[in-house]
């Protein structure tokens, strides 16, 4: 496990735990709720009029808002566990030290699958006339009879084996992953980078792949939303506004700058 799984399995943990400390406090405050409701004889309509009508209407409206409560507790709690449950579910981060060895494994499974399926159907054509031949010969290249019997068999527009788009999506994934390598390798052979700006510093951290702002106090409304307009969100584990480097956030890190320093001419 590296450092960023690591710290990926930590993060789970937290949320899990976070998801138990809102479920109990749910079951709790549920339970309280129950013990006040049963303070009230069961059918007791307010006494419209007595002297106790405010502090029986008070009361009431207190079992009521305490079942709320115990109800957002609840869902807290769910939102937790479908955070945790989650984690490390979204595919490979660019974060990942180990990404491009992921990616490039990837690459190879995807390209393996391509030749794959180009060599079933240039089987399925060469014994077009022949079922059994097909079968016999999709057998031996190792699928199983449901999977050859299924291959073998028009599809809604008549065709057979893999269809087109199948290794046209297939090639465009190959692509694309392949693109995303190149862009780690280039990020991997950036120098960090540390600007002096008008009230900011900004750095391009190469080992946390962040592009960063960095204010000696809360900045104003105004550059909080261009930071937050620029694709910026704040960190409170680092003390600064963030986002993946990549080109598109060194793009946009350029057009805060020049908007803070223009700020600070006025």
């Amino acid at each position: 496990m590296n450092h960023y799984e690591e710290k990926q399995a930590e993060r789970k943990a937290r949320l899990e735990a976070r998801a138990v400390q809102a479920k109990a406090q749910a079951e709790t405050t549920y339970c309280q709720a129950r013990q006040m409701g049963e303070a009230i004889p069961f059918g007791q309509p307010i006494l419209v009029g007595h002297h106790s009508e405010g502090r029986d209407r008070n009361y009431r409206q207190r079992i009521h808002n305490t079942f709320g409560k115990a109800f957002d507790l609840q869902k807290k709690a769910d939102h937790y566990v479908q955070k945790a449950a989650a984690v490390g579910e979204g595919g490979i981060s660019s974060d990942d030290p180990d990404a491009i060895e992921k990616l490039t494994y990837q690459v190879e499974q995807l390209t393996a699958n391509q030749e794959r399926m180009k060599k079933i159907n240039q089987v399925i054509r060469k014994y077009k006339d022949n079922p059994e031949g097909q079968r016999s010969a999709l057998l031996e290249l190792g699928l199983s009879g449901d999977s050859a019997q299924q291959l073998v068999t028009p599809d809604y527009a008549g065709c057979l084996g893999f269809p087109s788009y199948a290794l046209t999506n297939n090639n465009a994934n190959i692509r694309r992953i392949q693109q995303r390598i190149k862009q780690l390798q280039a990020n991997q052979e950036r120098e960090p980078v540390s600007v002096q700006g008008a009230g900011y510093v900004y750095a391009e951290d190469v080992d946390e792949n962040r592009a960063i702002f960095i204010f000696e106090g809360k900045p104003e409304k105004a550059t909080r939303d261009t930071l937050k307009r620029h694709g910026f969100r704040w960190s409170p584990t680092r003390g600064a506004w963030v986002r993946q480097l990549t080109s598109a956030a060194v793009w946009q890190a350029k057009a805060v700058m020049q908007i803070l320093d223009e700020q600070a001419d006025q």
